[in-house]
């Protein structure tokens, strides 16, 4: 016998929020689609769609990535509607979330109903590999996005080719996914049973256990320096988060190998890498204020 949620009023809002995102959705795919682009939803509503009734999966900005062609129309669209597709985080393919091909990623794909629209998502394997690569490219920081993770497979359809998920990638991005896994089977119970890969998802790196414990510890979610400025607290807190960076983070946004023995590296470039950046971000901020 099934039983019906429990209806709270957390979940009262959360089916409110999601009410209001499906809305969005909808108009973004019909905005886009009478330009004659073909988007593909990613992460957020997509991923909420494995969670079972009764568990909410919140989420903020609707991601959606189009081809490198459609892009520029794509944002002066979204542009030109203003506050109707407020909201929307619009991608140029998938930029450091994946190294497949978009026309084969696209082929791939597939719709799902949603109000008498068809909203194209991403196949399951291609979707599972973003999920973690995404979760990943954070640090680590939500661990209940792990939930992402976990739902994607428990709810993965039966025709499921892990080949297809793990094995299109070079071998370093193929280890990300299996570290992924294996995080959310060590602190989310996910169920290994019929993963080809299970022993080695289940021998993880200490290294990566003691920096994802550290950073749940600190409890510091990870905001831009420029939007701190008027906070000083905040704004220490934040260097702290950074100095020395998150080795997980570090580790993915210098298309790092988790497996290597040291991290200093990765960090030493990723510092690097993001310095400009913030610089100019902050200098904006400053200019903006004194205006």
């Amino acid at each position: 016998m099934t039983h019906s949620p429990e209806i709270t009023d957390e979940y009262r809002y959360y089916l409110l929020r999601r009410r209001l995102a499906e809305d969005l959705i909808l108009r973004a795919f019909r905005g886009l689609r009478r330009e004659g682009i073909e988007p593909i939803l990613i992460k957020g509503w997509a991923a909420a769609r494995n969670y079972p009734a009764g568990k909410t999966r919140f989420f903020g900005d609707i991601d959606l990535a189009v081809s490198a062609a459609d892009y520029p129309k794509a944002k002066d669209v979204i542009a030109a509607a203003g506050q109707e597709m407020g909201g929307i985080d619009l991608h140029r393919e998938l930029r450091h979330l994946d190294t497949v091909d978009w026309d084969r990623l696209f082929s791939s794909s597939e719709t799902v109903p949603l109000d008498g629209e068809n909203i194209r998502v991403l196949c399951a394997e291609d979707h599972l590999r973003i999920l973690c690569v995404h979760w990943l490219i954070d640090g680590g920081e939500r661990r209940d996005r792990l939930w992402d993770i976990v739902y994607a497979i428990q709810n993965r359809p039966i025709q499921f080719d892990w080949s297809k998920c793990v094995d299109v990638v070079s071998e370093t991005r193929r280890y990300w996914i299996i570290a992924a896994i294996g995080i959310a089977h060590k602190y989310s119970a996910l169920d290994l049973h019929g993963i080809p890969f299970a022993d080695e998802a289940r021998t993880l790196p200490s290294w990566i256990t003691k920096c994802l414990e550290r950073e749940w510890d600190r409890n510091v979610e990870l905001r831009s320096l420029a939007s701190q400025l008027r906070y000083p607290g905040g704004f220490i807190r934040q260097l702290k988060k950074r100095i020395p960076p998150n080795p997980i983070q570090a580790t993915i946004n210098c298309d790092g190998d988790l497996r290597s023995r040291t991290r200093i590296g990765y960090q030493i470039r990723d510092m690097a890498k993001r310095f400009l950046p913030v610089v100019k971000d902050i200098s904006a901020a400053i200019v903006e204020k004194q205006h």
